[in-house]
């Protein structure tokens, strides 16, 4: 992937780039070479190599911003990994909307994902990133989505902004270092207490942090929110100005169910593995909501330190999803191998939590055959290790 400088991409927003990038549209990127020097004969060699690097981070970017966005806009290789795919940040940006907020300051911007939904909403958004790069992709952004009008690029140190003639901050700091991931919140860029002090400078304020976080880092006035899409945990919010501070709640994508924390809600008894075993959704567990899940199916826990719950009645929920136990064992992996010999199963989920077996292994061991399935759930209840055979609900 080349290194692409701002002249270079300025140069793609001109004729040739763009004549260019749309003739690039299905291009295969294991052809690079055989395609670069076909087009080099007829184009400047900086020019093809910032065409396909785009080319390239367009087809990448297909997943988080769906193919409509993902063709009409620019990135760079930063910008397609930190960015917020779509369908949390159109959520983040309507409950923004719903708050009131007309204008935003969206600080630690990049190539501009949160502006652009922020701007559907028809909120006036001030964009600000001190690279310039992304500062020039993220005004194309605005640009090639006909939302120019609402969005003001700024390149700048966010922490010389003065947000407080703002309804709103939105915070994204950067949770990559040259050596990868960033787990302690101090260590992002800007920090953490920075991005809380800046949050309290405006009436409403957004903060997205890493879903790892630590309860403990979570300031008392913030309302915290872990979100996930089509069942994977994608980040946490810390949201400011909502009317109940010190909540707890997690959010499920595409159905946007909301599930609100009940302040001192006990932890529920453990007891045995009844018909019904339920996973609860990553968002629920970051958000430690397990109890509240319980509660809602009139559930126990089948391990007290074990995020499953069970029920001898089927209540649905959105939050977790349930499965129907047929066997209830310990762990022996000669006995799981005879039991699903003679049930003929062939595909098996092998699932786990609290259990030191690697479900790869295992898999490569039952050697399975035939025309059924089955999951199995490899856990602990009452303290011993279980494999628990079942299938969805």
């Amino acid at each position: 992937m080349g290194h692409v400088d701002v002249d270079a991409f300025d140069s793609l927003l001109g004729d040739e780039g763009q004549a260019l990038l749309s003739g690039l549209r299905d291009y295969d990127p294991a052809k690079e070479l055989a395609t670069a020097t076909r087009l080099r004969r007829d184009h400047p060699p900086a020019l093809v190599s910032a065409a396909l690097t785009q080319a390239a981070l367009r087809q990448r970017a297909v997943a988080k911003f769906g193919p409509e966005d993902a063709h009409r806009m620019y990135f760079t290789p930063n910008g397609v990994e930190q960015s917020t795919r779509t369908s949390v940040a159109a959520y983040r940006a309507a409950r923004f909307a719903e708050f009131g907020v007309r204008r935003t300051a969206d600080l630690c911007c990049g190539i501009g994902g949160d502006a652009i939904a922020l701007a559907r909403t028809g909120i006036s958004v001030l964009a600000v990133d001190r690279d310039p790069l992304t500062c020039a992709v993220a005004r194309a952004n605005a640009q090639a989505l006909g939302l120019a009008e609402l969005i003001e690029i700024r390149c700048a140190d966010v922490t010389d902004i003065d947000t407080r003639s703002f309804d709103a901050v939105f915070v994204d700091p950067a949770r990559r270092g040259g050596r990868g991931r960033v787990f302690d919140p101090e260590a992002y860029s800007p920090p953490l207490s920075w991005a809380i002090e800046a949050a309290r400078t405006t009436p409403r304020a957004a903060l997205k942090i890493a879903p790892g976080v630590p309860h403990e880092a979570v300031p008392e006035d913030a309302e915290a929110e872990w979100i996930s899409d089509h069942g994977q945990v994608k980040e946490a919010v810390l949201w400011f100005g909502t009317a109940r501070p010190g909540l707890r709640r997690a959010t499920l994508l595409p159905s946007a169910h909301s599930l609100v924390g009940t302040p001192h809600l006990p932890a529920p008894e453990p007891g045995p593995v009844g018909r019904w075993l339920y996973e609860p959704d990553g968002a629920v567990i970051r958000a430690h909501l397990v109890a509240d899940v319980a509660a809602r199916v009139g559930g126990r826990l089948i391990d007290p330190t074990i995020a499953y719950i069970t029920t001898d009645e089927l209540r649905p929920t959105p939050f977790a999803t349930a499965y129907e136990i047929t066997d209830v064992l310990p762990f022996n992996l000669k006995r799981l191998k005879a039991l699903l010999r003679e049930r003929e199963v062939g595909v098996a989920t092998i699932k786990k939590r609290g259990s030191a077996v690697e479900p790869e292994q295992l898999r490569k061991k039952l050697r399975l055959e035939g025309g059924n399935a089955c999951t199995i759930v490899l856990t602990r209840s009452k303290g011993s290790p279980t494999m628990l055979l079942g299938h969805p609900a």
